[in-house]
């Protein structure tokens, strides 16, 4: 199975000064080409020992301070980031062959920005987000359903529903963002944002 990439290059001259914004147009160029779930990345972390675990969540928000997502802190990649806070992204934009990579520190957001995401959520998610103790051995699947059927009728549609205590965002502010555009003859675009103090400096890698 062999896919051949035709797209235009990816050249110096027409980077964005800054990762942020040149993620930015990417981004765009992911939505107009109506990707499926644009905003989804791999998210990968280590424990204490170095053994690493990947899993896809979702972008939240991203501005200059980094890349947001939200979790259960009790998880596997929420104790593995208490553990070693540097963490690797990964925008798989198959269709437009193109990816992402971020490399950075994870850290986690003021509760104020958790519970203001928080309330942006539809019902059955935040109710969700309480009935599982996410990477936890569950007994089966009735005794989850059960708890969620507990929570839907302590908090009926439009009420309150707190934000878990131990539920809640995480930044990634990134060291390095690579930007990946497919080429023919696997001689692929590899540029790459590079933090140096206050500014970034781009380097060309092999394909």
């Amino acid at each position: 199975m062999r896919a051949h990439y035709r797209h235009e290059g990816l050249r110096e001259a027409e980077l964005a000064g800054e990762p942020f914004e040149q993620f930015a147009h990417w981004f765009h160029d992911a939505r107009e080409a109506g990707l499926h779930e644009p905003n989804a990345m791999v998210l990968s972390t280590a424990d204490a020992q170095g053994r690493p675990s990947s899993r896809t969540v979702l972008l939240k928000a991203y501005d200059r301070a980094g890349f947001v997502f939200f979790t259960h802190y009790g998880s596997r990649k929420g104790l593995e980031i208490e553990e070693n806070p540097w963490v690797s992204l990964l925008f798989p934009w198959h269709g437009i062959a193109r990816q992402v990579i971020v490399s950075g520190r994870a850290r986690r957001t003021a509760r104020a920005e958790t519970t203001a995401y928080f309330r942006t959520r539809p019902h059955g998610s935040q109710l969700g987000a309480w009935a599982s103790e996410q990477s936890a051995t569950v007994a089966s699947r009735t005794e989850l359903d059960a708890l969620y059927a507990s929570l839907a009728a302590r908090y009926p549609e439009g009420a309150d529903v707190p934000a878990p205590p131990r539920w809640g965002g995480y930044r990634v502010v990134p060291e390095t963002v690579e930007f990946w555009q497919g080429r023919e003859n696997r001689l692929h675009d590899r540029l790459r944002y590079r933090r140096a103090g206050s500014a970034w400096t781009v380097e060309r890698l092999a394909p």
